[in-house]
């Protein structure tokens, strides 16, 4: 997100936007800071994803079904939709620096509450408090860094923070099963839970006190759907690709086991899936400034065609190991490029837009589990792959 778009005009409608003072801010003390949120970020993110890589051992272990456990990607996805402008609007007059510390310790505690959980219940009380946690500190912290460095560095460090949400969504599941393969799925919460700790303490102090200054009302949200089509477009995306996504994704494990594939294998592909999602990454940074439209095109057919293979080839494990690094180069590039929709179809209102676009985003997340949690329960577990198949295909068709 760069800074000077948003002043050019000489009407900037967000009052968060800075005025940027003689003396800049440290570099040297910013980009710390931006680390700092970085971390958090990344904890909060990998704890929110957390069970898709755990979710047979979790089930066993709390003697519920794969579809009910799925309810703990579920449930912190509706949280984080309803908190992300709840908590922005709630908190516009609190230090950034306070509000963001008490959120990330609030996810160390939480999964460290998961780690020693005796019950189901108990487990999804601490996920709703992670999805408190996911919507308020993603939506602050993709503007933070107006706050914390020198104007020509803004554009780099937005890209580190949005960073930390990636390299979470590709590199944090696999990194947290493959803990819970060598240990147990309580081991990998409280590691979750001790860097959510670890997250706080950089926060407290390496981040400077960031004054508060009121960001958007609720008022705002249905004015920037009304008013712009392009963001009306880029929700529309994000439901589709990010559920279509996360109905198969959810229960990739229990896809694998099925088809054979020995459980020490699967944290190995999960890996696998993540390190092609950080090249997707790169790759759509590469394109989407001349070629966003056909970016997202690209995506979904990239998705589609991962999910559909997977249903219909006989997956041994190197088979699987090709259809994942497919999978991950397609949903790497996701976050990056639906942000860039976003911003460029609203950069006059880009927090109240984010806003939106971090809800939209959990929204679709928790509903990609829950549907996927019903069709495997109710239908069979290979019926994830053609729902999400035909969601993900739906904006090829635009």
């Amino acid at each position: 997100m760069n800074p000077s778009s948003r002043r050019t005009d000489g009407a900037v409608t967000s009052v968060d936007t800075p005025v940027f003072a003689a003396r800049e801010p440290s570099p040297v003390k910013g980009w710390l800071a931006i680390l700092a949120v970085t971390l958090g970020i990344f904890a909060l993110m990998t704890s929110a994803l957390l069970p898709v890589g755990l979710l047979t051992p979790i089930g066993s272990a709390l003697d519920v079904s794969e579809g009910t456990a799925g309810l703990m990607v579920t449930v912190p996805g509706l949280v984080a939709a309803v908190s992300a402008p709840v908590v922005t609007v709630a908190t516009g007059r609190i230090d950034r620096r306070i509000v963001l510390a008490v959120l990330i310790g609030l996810v160390g505690a939480a999964n460290l509450a998961s780690a020693f959980a005796t019950s189901f219940a108990i487990v999804l009380t601490a996920r709703f408090l992670i999805g408190i946690s996911v919507g308020g500190f993603w939506s602050l912290a993709g503007g933070i860094a107006l706050r914390l460095v020198p104007e020509r560095h803004v554009p780099r460090a937005t890209a580190v923070i949005f960073g930390g949400v990636e390299t979470a969504s590709v590199l944090g599941v696999p990194i947290g099963t493959l803990i819970g393969d060598l240990s147990n799925w309580r081991a990998a919460f409280a590691a979750v839970g001790i860097l959510g700790l670890v997250s706080l303490a950089c926060m407290v102090f390496l981040m400077p006190k960031v004054p508060a200054e009121q960001t958007i009302n609720f008022v705002d949200l249905p004015k920037v759907l009304k008013s712009n089509a392009g963001v009306r477009a880029g929700m529309a995306i994000t439901f589709l690709v990010i559920t279509g996504h996360f109905v198969a994704y959810t229960f990739v494990r229990p896809i694998l086991q099925d088809d054979g594939v020995g459980d020490n294998m699967i944290s190995a592909l999960l890996l696998t899936f993540g390190v092609a999602g950080i090249c997707g990454n790169f790759i759509a940074g590469a394109l989407i400034t001349k070629r966003l439209r056909q970016t997202v095109t690209a995506i979904s057919l990239v998705l589609t065609g991962a999910v559909v293979l997977l249903a219909v080839v006989d997956n041994t494990t190197f088979a699987a190991a090709a259809i994942l690094i497919l999978w991950g180069l397609g949903y790497g590039a996701v976050p990056v490029t639906l942000q860039t929709w976003i911003l460029k179809a609203a950069p006059n209102t880009s927090e109240a837009a984010s806003s939106l676009y971090v809800s939209m985003f959990n929204l679709s997340i928790a509903l990609g589990a829950l549907f996927g949690g019903l069709a495997v329960d109710g239908i069979a577990t290979t019926s994830v792959l053609w729902i999400g198949a035909a969601l993900t295909s739906s904006p090829c068709l635009w």
